[in-house]
C-alpha cells in the first residue's frame, strides 16, 4: 500500500508539473465572468495546458501594462490586442509568428470565417493575430421619436442627413457628431473611400474624406447635430439617453448598455448608411502570442483559440458580449437569441463587406491627428478641407 501511495503521489507531481500555464491578459471587464468560464471549460477539456485569464484594464491601460512588461518575466503568453495597437506590436517584434500553426488548419475551417475578420490578423502574408472579439459600428436611434415623426432608419447618407433634419426640434437635435476616428473612418469607407493608400501612406484629403467631414460640419452648423470631442464621450451618451439627440453611431457591443440606460424611450439599432460597393471597418481586437512565450505556451495559446472558435463557444461568447460571430457556422446556433431582439443583428448584414482597419504601425498616431481635425471642423468651424490638410501634413511628418 505504501508503494502504491508513493506512485500515486509521484504521478500527481508529474502531472502537475507537465501542465503548461498560459497567462492571458485581456480587457473584457464587463464580460470577465464569461472569459473566466470559457477558460475553465478549456482547462477541463484537456490536461496539457492551463489558461489563467487576467483582466488588466481597458485597452489603453492594458497596452501600457504590456509595454512595461515587454521582454520580462511578467509578460503574458497571450494578449488581447486592440486593432490599432496590433500593427505596432508586429512592428516592434513583440508578437510571435503563427503562420506555421494556421497553415495546418483545415480549408473548410478557414473558409467558415467571414473574410474581413480572418484577414485582419495577417500582415505581409504572415499570420500574427487570431480573431475573437470583433465588432462593427451600427446606428443607434430613438425609435419612439422616429415613429412619432414617421421616419425610417436611414440606409443612405442622403437619408441620414434628411432624418437628422426631420428629427431636430427646439429641444433636440437629430444626431450626435463625435470626433472619433473609427466612426469617421466608417463614414469614409461607406462612401467607397479610404484613409490610407495601398502603399501605407495617410490619405486624409481625398474626396470622400472631405465629403464626410463636410457633412458633419454642415449638420452642426445647421443645428441638426450636437458636436462632441472624445473627452466628452460621457456627455454624448447622456445627450442620447436624455433625448437631447436622436441618433448616434456606436459599436454593436455597446447595445446592452445603451438599451439599459434608454429608459425614457424605445431604442433601436440598424446598419450604418452605405452606398453601392462600399465597406464597413472592423473594430475590436486580435489575440496575439507574445514573442517571449515558450513553444509550449505558443502551442497552448493556439489550442485555446481553437477551443474558443468552436461554434458553441462562439455562441456563448456572443450572447455574453454582443460581439460579432466570427464564423458562419455559429449563426444557426445564435438564431434564437437574435430572434429575441432583432436589434442584436444590426451588424450582421455588414459582415460580408467588413474590411480590416489600416494595419500601419503609425496609424495609432495618425488617428489622433485625424480626431483633432474632426474636432476643429465641428467645434471650431474650421473648413473640412483645411482641417484635414493639417492632419495630413502632421501624419506625413510623423517621426
Amino acid at each position: 500500500m505504501r508503494v502504491l501511495l508513493s506512485w500515486l503521489l509521484l504521478a500527481i507531481v508529474c502531472y502537475g508539473t507537465s501542465q503548461t500555464t498560459i497567462e492571458f491578459w485581456h480587457s473584457m471587464g464587463s464580460t470577465e465572468e464569461a472569459v473566466d468560464l470559457l477558460a475553465e471549460a478549456f482547462n477541463a477539456s484537456q490536461s496539457d495546458y492551463r489558461v489563467e485569464p487576467r483582466y488588466v484594464g481597458a485597452y489603453p491601460e492594458g497596452q501600457t501594462r504590456l509595454q512595461a512588461a515587454f521582454g520580462g518575466s511578467a509578460q503574458p503568453s497571450l494578449f488581447q490586442a486592440e486593432l490599432s495597437f496590433f500593427p505596432f506590436l508586429i512592428d516592434v517584434g513583440a508578437v510571435a509568428n503563427l503562420s506555421d500553426l494556421t497553415a495546418g488548419l483545415p480549408e473548410a475551417f478557414v473558409n467558415d470565417f467571414f473574410p474581413g475578420l480572418w484577414q485582419y490578423g495577417e500582415v505581409d502574408n504572415e499570420r500574427y493575430g487570431l480573431p475573437w472579439n470583433m465588432s462593427m459600428p451600427v446606428l443607434f436611434y430613438n425609435a419612439s421619436a422616429f415613429e412619432q415623426r414617421r421616419a425610417a432608419a436611414p440606409s443612405t447618407w442622403q437619408e441620414f442627413e434628411a432624418a437628422a433634419a426631420r428629427l431636430t426640434t427646439r429641444q433636440t437635435r437629430g444626431f450626435i457628431a463625435v470626433a472619433d476616428s473609427w466612426t469617421f473612418e466608417m463614414m469614409v469607407t461607406t462612401r467607397g473611400g479610404r484613409l490610407v493608400t495601398e502603399d501605407g501612406r495617410p490619405d486624409f484629403t481625398n474626396e470622400k474624406s472631405i465629403e464626410a467631414l463636410q457633412l458633419l460640419r454642415q449638420m452642426v452648423e445647421s443645428g441638426h447635430a450636437i458636436p462632441r470631442n472624445l473627452a466628452e464621450t460621457d456627455f454624448a451618451i447622456l445627450d442620447f439617453v436624455r433625448t437631447k439627440a436622436m441618433m448616434v453611431f456606436a459599436s454593436i457591443a455597446n447595445w446592452p448598455d445603451a438599451k439599459r440606460f434608454a429608459v425614457a424611450f424605445d431604442i433601436a439599432a440598424s446598419p450604418v448608411p452605405t452606398s453601392a460597393g462600399s465597406n464597413v471597418p472592423l473594430g475590436g481586437a486580435q489575440l496575439v502570442v507574445m514573442a517571449g512565450a515558450s513553444e509550449a505556451e505558443r502551442q497552448g495559446a493556439f489550442a485555446f483559440w481553437q477551443f474558443l472558435m468552436q461554434p458553441e463557444n462562439i455562441r456563448t461568447w456572443v450572447e455574453a458580449s454582443f460581439y460579432l460571430p466570427v464564423r458562419r457556422s455559429a449563426l444557426p446556433l445564435l438564431e434564437p437569441w437574435y430572434l429575441e431582439d432583432p436589434n442584436r443583428r444590426a451588424a450582421l448584414s455588414q459582415l460580408e463587406t467588413a474590411i480590416p482597419r489600416p494595419r500601419i504601425p503609425d496609424y495609432a498616431t495618425w488617428q489622433r491627428y485625424l480626431e483633432e481635425a474632426i474636432e476643429k471642423a465641428i467645434k471650431q468651424s474650421v473648413p473640412a478641407e483645411t482641417a484635414l490638410e493639417e492632419a495630413q501634413r502632421r501624419a506625413e511628418t510623423t517621426p
